[in-house]
């Protein structure tokens, strides 16, 4: 019975924690209670059901997961997608040719029988949400060690997730996701489309306008959109791609309002922000600051100096290497800006004042667990940091490798073959090894990847400590003369899986020892053995096994530990603090934030305006570097002020972006900018330099999202691509 107030008490007070502000991140299931009426004072005019019902059609019906990092929503009754130019980049990419090179001159379908299809893409419909804290919080003790309690969990949380599904009579999938670092729970409800079809993109110079110089920088001048259509099968349901497929007929798609967008006006995104840490200590803080986010950024400056130098020379390079560099590139730029404000704000300061009059608090609390809360994060902060930086240099030098891509994945596929007798199906199999790495290569360069591969391993070399180095180093050190480059030279030059025709030969010849397969394929020489002494499998099974045993148990055993202490840290914050504003930290589930578009001043003697316009775009124009050569017709455009309905009713001019104060992160790229009647105004794509730091400290003088103007969209679409058969599926609102 006292368990059971407490679990009730505790979650009182932290709904009490929903709080009133611009800052935050909103779960949508609350909105009712704790949100619509500070909305509304904003300048809001809908209720919370419109935002999120599931009996009735609602805004949430309307937005998706797109693929499996972006948000994106509907703009018709025909299913058009609307989302960023980078989120549908890799799409884009891969139908891109030296012949077809729709990342430099767009691509737009006329008819919807010229779309073309996405293998692997998929979106996601949020169907429901429903908290299930009580019911998750019923099975363990906050004083069970970690694994256990952990254990518990996932196991209720299964059952609960499996019983969602059959309710569903499978149709949907189910997921217990936790918020509050584990002080609350809700199951999340969802359904899965797989034909996802490209219907138009504008240039790389309009998209990707100003490229990594104007990432995460106001003022900005991107176009930064592209459109997708979902298809299902006849019964409007889920399906794999078949031309027989009918473009989706949502429950409810945005209407788009063109009247424009003035200072002040009421914004609101909806969509699926990634990940922060709002809520962490400073010795946490100062590990990102001080060590997490220098050697990535140092890791991938040394990368993008190899790709950037020969996309610039190469136009082919530029088309393989192209989602890759963005893709680089992005995180390098964005821990930059973060660690400047961070360091601007004095983060580390600010929190440890907070600290000082934490422990005061938790000394006055009948709770030795909070008392000693400071000092355990103290200690175990140290003890993880060379554990950390292994973990990351493993990440960023060999995880995300080329050599490790394509080995992991042809060796997935042949141990298929290991276990099969049927000579048809192994052949079967090799077919698809092959197609899967004819596509690899399509995107590939081997001098590229050598000269990262060589610059990356010195890195590791160098950096991480002796005792984390895989047992190749010795065969570097006696059989090279400690040279890394000539290795690696020897690594390139012999391995099958740093060349599409030696990977194509082995995989023709390769058998099992089935006895009837070599019978019916007399020339097949290959087993798994020749595979073991490749120079690649040496290294990705070295530092395999060098993760698996001396990095990653004693870095999971610590970050389980700290999660266990964030879970506290939660908690004890919640209740020192009853009336100061909480919000779950963001963890890629659907969320509500809110605020006003504003300009700002990012530092003394510069104010920034709230919007641009596509007058910037013609004063950046710079034919002789890629992300600035703005295409012919759009100068046309310009000149003639060729802007139909959609140039700003006050100065007639074409804007471009305007930015606001909500609270966004990575993972809100291409979620709807919605006004005060819940029509579609523009498109999130960006944050400020100035706003990086957001993730662990959201400052409203500082941090500013960046939105597309729904208007240079639609202009972009009708004006300059010539496709007004798309605007004709929409609703516009003038």
């Amino acid at each position: 019975m006292q368990r059971k107030f407490c679990l009730i008490l505790l979650y009182f007070i932290i709904s009490l924690q929903f709080a009133i502000a611009d800052e935050g991140m909103w779960i949508p299931l609350f909105l009712e209670k704790y949100n619509i009426e500070e909305m509304h004072k904003k300048g809001f005019k809908l209720s919370a059901k419109d935002i999120y019902d599931v009996n009735q059609a609602s805004l949430k019906d309307a937005v998706m997961i797109f693929g499996g990092g972006c948000t994106g929503e509907l703009i018709s009754g025909k299913g058009l997608i609307l989302t960023n130019y980078h989120c549908g980049y890799g799409s884009i990419q891969r139908h891109s040719s030296i012949e077809h090179d729709y990342l430099t001159d767009g691509f737009w379908a006329m008819s919807q029988t010229e779309e073309l299809p996405n293998p692997g893409l998929t979106i996601t419909f949020l169907k429901y949400l429903q908290d299930v804290t009580t019911r998750v919080s019923a099975v363990y003790t906050e004083d069970m060690p970690i694994a256990i309690r952990q254990q518990k969990i996932d196991s209720v949380s299964k059952i609960i997730e499996q019983e969602a599904i059959k309710k569903s009579d499978g149709k949907y999938t189910a997921k217990v996701e936790s918020f509050f670092y584990g002080n609350q729970y809700i199951l999340i409800v969802s359904q899965i489309f797989k034909d996802v079809r490209l219907v138009g993109a504008p240039p790389s110079a309009i998209g990707k306008f100003g490229g990594d110089t104007d990432n995460w920088v106001w003022p900005r001048h991107t176009g930064d959109f592209s459109i997708f259509r979902v298809y299902a099968n006849k019964n409007n349901e889920p399906a794999n791609y078949s031309p027989d497929n009918v473009p989706y007929k949502p429950k409810k798609f945005f209407p788009i309002n063109i009247s424009g967008v003035h200072e002040n006006d009421f914004t609101m995104i909806f969509g699926y922000p990634g990940y922060t840490q709002e809520y962490i200590p400073s010795f946490l803080v100062d590990n990102i600051i001080n060590l997490v986010n220098p050697l990535r950024i140092n890791v991938r400056q040394e990368k993008l100096d190899i790709i950037n130098q020969a996309m610039n020379q190469d136009k082919k390079i530029r088309i393989q290497y192209s989602a890759k560099q963005a893709g680089i590139a992005n995180g390098w730029k964005k821990w930059i800006g973060q660690n400047q404000g961070l360091n601007r704000l004095n983060i580390l300061k600010e929190k440890q004042n907070f600290e000082q009059k934490f422990q005061q608090w938790a000394d006055n609390q009948n709770n030795n667990r909070y008392k000693n809360l400071l000092n355990d994060y103290k200690k175990i902060s140290k003890d993880i940091r060379p554990y950390e930086k292994a973990y990351y240099f493993f990440i960023e030098t060999v995880y995300y490798s080329d050599l490790w891509k394509i080995y992991k994945k042809t060796i997935k596929q042949l141990s298929k073959i290991d276990e099969l007798s049927d000579p048809n199906k192994i052949d079967s199999i090799k077919t698809i090894i092959i197609k899967n790495s004819d596509n690899f290569f399509e995107d590939y360069n081997h001098n590229i990847d050598k000269k990262i591969f060589k610059t990356t391993m010195k890195l590791y070399f160098k950096n991480v400590d002796e005792k984390f180095l895989p047992n190749f180093f010795y065969i570097i050190q006696n059989k090279y003369n400690g040279s890394i480059d000539n290795f690696i030279d020897s690594v390139y030059e012999t391995s099958i899986f740093t060349d599409q025709q030696r990977l194509t030969d082995f995989i023709k010849n390769y058998h099992n020892n089935n006895k009837k397969y070599k019978k019916t394929h007399k020339n097949v020489k290959y087993t798994k053995f020749d595979i073991a002494n490749d120079l690649v499998t040496i290294i990705i099974d070295d530092f395999i096994s060098e993760y698996n045993y001396d990095i990653l148990p004693s870095y999971s055993n610590l970050s389980d530990k700290i999660d266990s202490l964030n879970h506290l840290y939660m908690q004890a914050q919640m209740k020192m603090q009853p009336d100061k504003i909480f919000y779950p930290d963001a963890n890629f589930t659907l969320r509500v934030a809110y605020g006003k578009v504003k300009g700002f001043r990012p530092r003394d003697g510069l104010i920034y305006d709230y919007y641009t316009t596509l007058d910037g775009v013609i004063e950046k124009d710079n034919p002789n570097i890629y992300d600035y050569n703005v295409p012919k017709k759009l100068k046309e455009l310009y000149k003639n002020k060729d802007f139909g309905r959609y140039a700003d009713k006050q100065d007639g001019k074409i804007h471009t972006c305007f930015i606001g104060d909500n609270h966004t992160t990575g993972g809100n790229s291409g979620s709807p900018v919605i006004n005060a009647n819940g029509e579609l105004i523009g498109v999130n794509f960006d944050r400020c330099w100035e706003s990086t730091m957001s993730d662990i400290k959201f400052d409203p003088n500082y941090c500013r999202n960046i939105m597309l103007d729904i208007r240079y969209v639609l202009f972009i679409i009708d004006k300059y691509a010539g496709a007004g058969y798309l605007i004709d599926e929409m609703e516009i609102i003038e």
